[in-house]
């Protein structure tokens, strides 16, 4: 597909708003490609990536096997994403340690409006959409419930995770970065970006490959042959995360970190009015409503005709 300059600029800038979400455990960048406009072509394009594409590269030269693998718009996308994700996870920690209402305030309004933004694809509700909403809500929010493992940075477990985490960022609603945390693997991946620690990062990424490769190739025949019910399963996750976004929680349990520091373990939603800080309840609305809006950008900007 022929683009101008300015397109991938904008496919860029979508790219960083991925990174930025998957960088916060329990947000989504798979919502944000949706919203934007960008999710099935992302998917199609990697699930493209296959030994005839090599041959490609091997019988007909370096041009074409670019063109076949829609490598200027996986370029734009990945450079804002890498970018984003790397410098973003810095600031995400910082804010979710020191400011925690406030940014999942800005979150759960952002995917409020991605409920309503990815439902209304759907072209026909019957029973079994109801059913696919149903399932991928509850099987969302069973997750966002599940209290994280111990942290682990055994090179194999660590390239499981990488597989496992690069599926759940790329669907709508599930959050990769959750899944890092859930699998005790968040810290690990953390620390190994801030100390460049290259061999960590290498593991992690070869198995983000494996796991991108091989779900893409289920979620493009899925949505070529049940793309009704693959949409109401993916909204049915948007849905279920809402609890893990909801900005006032009560921690049950606690854990020590490596690091001597005790940090929350398992936490439950409860009312704002039920808080123990300050609840910044008039901030918090405001950021809700500013997250809601930012969705509405994203898609005018995933709406325009290239």
């Amino acid at each position: 597909m022929q683009r101008r300059f300015i397109e991938y600029v904008v496919i860029s800038l979508k790219g960083i708003a991925m990174g930025a979400a998957d960088a916060v455990p329990g947000v989504s960048g798979g919502t944000i490609a949706f919203i934007s406009g960008i999710y099935e072509e992302l998917i199609n394009t990697i699930s493209n990536v296959n030994v005839g594409l090599f041959k490609t590269l091997f019988n007909k030269g370096f041009k074409a096997f670019w063109n076949e693998l829609n490598g200027n718009f996986i370029l734009a996308l990945l450079s804002g994403i890498i970018v984003s994700y790397v410098s973003f996870m810095r600031l995400a920690k910082y804010l979710l340690e020191n400011h925690p209402v406030l940014i999942w305030s800005f979150f759960f309004g952002l995917i409020i409006a991605s409920i309503y933004f990815v439902g209304k694809q759907i072209t026909k509700w019957n029973v079994i959409t109801c059913l696919g909403l149903f399932l991928g809500a509850v099987i969302a929010y069973y997750i966002s419930t599940l209290s994280s493992m111990a942290n682990n940075d055994n090179d194999l477990f660590l390239f499981f995770a990488g597989a496992l985490a690069i599926c759940a960022m790329i669907l709508p609603g599930i959050s990769g970065s959750f899944i890092l945390v859930i699998l005790g693997a968040y810290k690990t991946l953390s620390d190994a970006l801030h100390d460049f620690d290259l061999k960590k990062i290498a593991v992690f990424a070869c198995g983000a490959i494996i796991g991108l490769l091989s779900f893409s190739h289920l979620l493009k025949w899925l949505f070529k042959h049940y793309h009704n019910l693959t949409l109401a399963i993916l909204t049915g996750f948007i849905f279920g995360s809402l609890n893990k976004v909801w900005p006032w929680k009560e921690t049950l349990t606690w854990h020590i970190n490596s690091k001597g520091i005790e940090e929350p373990l398992l936490e439950k939603s409860i009312s704002p009015f039920s808080y123990a800080g300050d609840n910044h309840l008039v901030f918090a609305t405001v950021l809700m409503i500013i997250g809601f809006f930012t969705i509405f950008i994203l898609e005018r900007l995933g709406s325009k005709k290239d």
